[in-house]
């Protein structure tokens, strides 16, 4: 192989591939996750070697769209087609730099970009992270927001297959009441022991919120975002008395920081697509680590490119800070890559092979949307 200040990127390839949830998801402020467009990217370089990204944005979540990519990926050609891929972070300054914001799109082409350098050095992407602390994940399991008692006995089965964490989703009805049904039956369903915490995806009002954490407040149940703003969520954490997790609010390490200032970042969600790829997901981390946050290492959705980075950047940090991870591939269909990690007994290993380890199958891709070359 040539040196690997040699290597240059020759090309750049989109596909965008609509990925379908086993079942919908409805969530709070009437938003729902059903068939999804995940943009799955391919970085080549003249030496052969390829670089997998993945973003998969879901509507009307966050301010991320799929067709965004695209556009987004032709005007940072310039920068990426003959650059040499090696040091990730150095290259993807300048793409932020030309074309500032999107991290959407960035986090894309970053987690390409790491794969790429896995491959080159021969070695998986978590031993460039600093090396392997966790050769298995901890897995939460993510129960759509539908009636009590279904949503008990889908936390029931979860639990007979070796789950032992449970996000329940809350407010897609408006209903407060119904919202502390979901959470005491899933928490008599599971137990004691597991963690459960409600989620409303920012869709409750502080209000509802608070009442829901009081009637609730003595079944060791966690809040993640109920509300819109950071000061919401501490005021109803303070109301309450409830560890709170943030999600929404969370995209940068200033978020972070004003998260933890304000007392409501007992856990956080640290999304790929939200903060731009690995290298930023990377500085997030070692922030919570400094501050003693929880995390779980994640992205919005997608299949198993970027179900693969998260786990290697949550198998490169200490175990202890780690709440847990999400199998995201395991949501949906198709596969892309059908030899990729599966939960196992509530945990997950990440890919052992070069870079991020899985391979796609060019089949289930179909015919690119975008193709560049020099």
């Amino acid at each position: 192989m040539s040196a690997l200040s040699d290597l240059r990127i020759s090309s750049l390839t989109l596909w965008r591939v609509p990925l379908t949830s086993h079942e919908t998801y409805y969530m709070a402020a009437g938003k729902t996750c059903d068939t999804v467009d995940s943009m799955v990217l391919r970085i080549d370089t003249e030496q052969g070697l390829s670089g997998w990204g993945e973003v998969c944005p879901i509507p009307h979540y966050l301010p991320a769209y799929a067709r965004g990519v695209s556009p987004a990926i032709e005007e940072l050609a310039p920068i990426l087609i003959g650059a040499n891929p090696m040091g990730v972070e150095a290259l993807m300054a300048t793409c932020r730099s030309y074309l500032q914001g999107h991290p959407y799109v960035q986090s894309a082409i970053d987690i390409a970009l790491w794969d790429l350098t896995g491959k080159a050095c021969g070695v998986p992407v978590h031993t460039l992270l600093g090396g392997l602390h966790s050769s298995e994940l901890p897995l939460y399991h993510s129960i759509t927001c539908i009636a009590p008692e279904e949503m008990a006995r889908i936390a029931t089965a979860a639990l007979g297959r070796g789950i032992s964490q449970f996000q329940v989703k809350l407010g897609a009805d408006n209903n407060w009441e119904a919202d502390v049904a979901r959470l005491r039956l899933v928490r008599e369903a599971v137990g004691s022991g597991p963690v459960v915490y409600g989620d409303w995806n920012c869709g409750a009002t502080r209000l509802d919120a608070t009442r829901v954490g009081r009637a609730v407040a003595g079944l060791d149940i966690m809040l993640e975002q109920p509300c819109a703003t950071m000061e919401e969520c501490a005021a109803v954490r303070a109301s309450t008395g409830l560890p709170m997790k943030m999600d929404e609010n969370a995209h940068d390490t200033a978020s972070l920081l004003k998260a933890y200032e304000l007392g409501c970042m007992d856990a956080v969600a640290l999304k790929l697509s939200k903060f731009g790829g690995i290298s930023e997901l990377r500085k997030a981390r070692d922030l919570c680590l400094h501050v003693g946050a929880k995390m779980c290492i994640e992205d919005t959705w997608g299949s198993d490119i970027t179900t693969a980075a998260a786990l290697h950047v949550a198998a490169a940090t200490p175990p202890q800070a780690v709440l847990n991870v999400c199998d995201l591939s395991g949501y949906v269909s198709p596969r892309l890559d059908p030899e990729a990690p599966v939960r196992n007994n509530g945990r997950i290993s990440p890919p052992t092979g070069p870079g991020l380890g899985v391979s796609p199958n060019l089949a289930e891709l179909g015919e690119p949307v975008l193709a560049l070359a020099a």
